[in-house]
């Protein structure tokens, strides 16, 4: 697998590993021993970098990761997430006051069984905590070696810009993909000027842009996705264009549309290093697969261009959610 560099100086491999689909968000129950297997050969394929959230289960997440790759801390670059309330194993709003961070961050520490987490966000901006309080905090659990690096997700430009006065960050996670390319506007060139890396979560669409999924897809009622507006029949439907023009550049290079897909975001900066999901290891090899697929700067030029006479049907949350996001 091919090595990116975030920030400044944390190397990971070129595609990480979206963890949070181990803890059963898209409807479907996860066999522990299963998801310890395939997260071990993801280590062993290559893959360095695994992106988690104490409010991944709650928390199951996080000690699922830290049972399996305890074996081989060494070699892996783990990344965690805080700033959400969370009351008898439920979400309950975001919350990032200091000593919350710190609670959480011991939390992490014990369930992933290591003694320093590698990148740790702020999962989502409070509007009641001052950023400068946030990184404040990161930073004094970064000297007390408790933390190597800080990042941020879903946080806007104004937003980064002060974080990363108080305590640099080093990447900054957030959606993006053909299909949601609202961060190219402000927050790539402002990354690029700052120097932090970018992670992008949901990478293929939360599976749409695998081809796999249509207006007759049937969701069950735990998948996440069910309540969401573009998981709706009607906006399944009218987004297939995304997914067709994904299907014809998959033809010409011998690949699939999640190759393409990957491989597109890939190409987009050399710091940016996308956490596609997925708890099937033939998926794991399909996605590892985009890292070798060349895309010429004609191939990416026509792409764009397609893609940016596409209009997506549907927003990407429910208006709850949506609220929470900076962008």
């Amino acid at each position: 697998m091919k090595k990116r560099t975030l920030g400044r100086g944390l190397e990971v491999s070129a595609l990480g590993l979206g963890c949070m689909g181990f803890s059963s968000t898209f409807g479907q129950h996860v066999n522990r021993d299963e998801a310890i297997a395939t997260l071990r050969a993801a280590v062993e394929r290559g893959v360095t970098f695994f992106d988690t959230a104490e409010v991944y289960g709650p928390f199951g997440n996080e000690e699922l990761l830290g049972e399996a790759l305890a074996p081989v801390r060494e070699q892996v670059v783990i990344a965690t997430k805080f700033g959400f309330n969370i009351d008898d194993g439920k979400m309950n709003g975001v919350t990032s006051r200091p000593e919350r961070i710190i609670k959480a961050v011991e939390g992490s520490l014990k369930r992933l069984r290591i003694d320093t987490i590698d990148l740790l966000y702020q999962h989502r901006v409070d509007p009641a905590v001052p950023i400068e309080d946030v990184a404040g905090t990161v930073k004094d659990l970064i000297a007390q070696g408790k933390v190597k690096h800080f990042g941020l997700s879903e946080a806007g430009a104004a937003t980064i810009r002060r974080a990363h006065a108080v305590q640099p960050l080093t990447a900054l996670q957030s959606e993006y993909s053909l299909w949601w390319r609202k961060p190219e506007e402000e927050i790539l060139p402002l990354l690029e000027e700052l120097g932090i890396g970018f992670v992008p979560y949901s990478p293929l669409g939360r599976g749409f842009l695998t081809g796999t999924l249509n207006e007759n897809t049937k969701l069950t009622d735990n998948d996440f996705r069910k309540a969401n507006p573009r998981f709706q029949p009607e906006a399944l439907k009218a987004n297939q264009t995304v997914v067709e023009l994904l299907n014809n550049v998959a033809r010409q290079k011998n690949a699939t549309p999640a190759q393409i897909a990957l491989a597109w975001l890939l190409a987009q900066r050399p710091w940016i290093a996308p956490i596609p999901g997925t708890t099937k290891l033939s998926r794991l090899e399909e996605n590892m697969a985009a890292t070798e697929i060349e895309l010429t700067p004609e191939d990416l030029k026509q792409m764009t261009e397609a893609a940016s006479k596409i209009q997506i049907e549907g927003n990407r949350y429910p208006e709850a959610l949506e609220k929470l996001t900076g962008l």
